[in-house]
């Protein structure tokens, strides 16, 4: 009977480590797995609550709690910091961040509890983040000019560096400027632009309108609620927490901020379901892309809110009143998409 038992308990299967550290920076892994040599983990709950489990330990998880193992690396990678010049680069190496004790969630751990579905890649994360230095170079919130002088490179640094860790919960350790030129096939990328801006054949001519934008599927919309459900609060507390100089009319502005950002996490979290107008009545397919696109809408304003967040703790004290101006246009933008979506339905019927 002994010899029974002991054959009825299940030995824990080996976690695959092959590619961490290198290609591959996070990676499911089930519970009761060992953590590999060097490597953390991540426990993240159904709520979105994570905790972070120590390098060696050995994962404990709930029914309904999902675990990654990542490695901090660290890591390599050449950005294009601005789309139309893909010769000119920036040659970064990074690292995910030690825990913080000031916070009770890392940044890290929050993307991956939101953002990443399987395993996480280092080619995926570069290109979130080149998606995001691009935006505020185009945006005229960092600034990198031809000829950068010294104090020029030391500022675009600093925030490059800071919209890393806000964003990301990644810190840089090294960036430098690199010619791509000799990576880069230019005939193929001017090609598929050219195809990109190629204006669809029409019997005849039509008024300017903008370009169609791709169809939002299901996961995509799904993902940006996600999203949103679970870094909402976590803006919030951000906000809440900045340090602002003594001043009536600046703690106005981010009490207000700080108010609408709440209104706007209640939003998000009572939306409707995407495939139903109202309980038991199906939503056209068309319409429910429609309702998708409010979501990615939504979900780019939040990334600008993260944007903010790291000028915000960089910003000198005759700037803050600019930045909470451009908060209250986040703020609108997120409240504008979050409603549109709901009344996707209500305009559907009318028409």
């Amino acid at each position: 009977m002994m010899f029974d038992l002991f054959k009825r308990i299940a030995r824990p299967s080996a976690f695959d480590a092959a590619g961490l550290g290198t290609d591959i920076i996070a990676r499911p892994i089930v519970a009761g797995c060992a953590l590999p040599p060097g490597t953390h983990g991540v426990v993240v709950s159904a709520s979105g609550h994570t905790r972070r489990v120590s390098a060696g330990g050995r994962l404990t998880m709930a029914d309904n709690e999902t675990g990654w193992c990542f490695h901090p690396g660290p890591y390599g990678c050449d950005l294009v910091p601005f789309a139309a010049a893909p010769e000119i680069g920036l040659r970064v190496h990074f690292a995910v961040d030690s825990p913080d004790p000031r916070v009770h969630q890392q940044r890290f751990d929050l993307f991956l509890a939101s953002e990443a579905s399987g395993e996480l890649a280092l080619a995926n994360l570069a290109a979130r983040i080149e998606a995001a230095l691009q935006r505020e170079l185009a945006q005229g919130n960092l600034e990198l000019p031809p000829c950068t002088t010294l104090d020029e490179w030391n500022a675009f640094r600093g925030g490059f560096n800071q919209l890393l860790y806000t964003r990301f919960g990644v810190t840089v350790d090294d960036c430098v400027p690199v010619d791509l030129a000799g990576t880069r096939d230019f005939a193929r990328e001017l090609a598929a632009r050219a195809v990109a801006d190629a204006p669809a054949p029409q019997a005849m001519p039509a008024p300017l309108q903008a370009a169609p934008r791709p169809a939002a599927t299901p996961l995509e919309d799904a993902q940006a609620l996600r999203r949103l459900f679970l870094e909402l609060p976590c803006v919030m507390c951000r906000v809440r927490q900045a340090a602002l100089p003594q001043g009536q009319d600046l703690f106005r502005q981010q009490q207000a901020f700080i108010g609408r950002l709440d209104l706007v996490c209640l939003a998000a979290s009572t939306m409707p379901a995407l495939g139903l107008a109202a309980p038991g009545q199906p939503l056209a397919p068309d319409v429910q892309q429609r309702r998708a696109a409010h979501s990615l809408r939504a979900a780019a304003a939040l990334d600008e809110a993260w944007a903010l967040l790291a000028r915000l703790e960089r910003a000198e004290d005759e700037g803050l009143g600019t930045l909470l101006d451009e908060a209250d246009r986040i703020a609108a933008n997120l409240e504008e998409a979050l409603a549109a979506r709901k009344q996707v339905a209500f305009n559907a019927e009318a028409a």
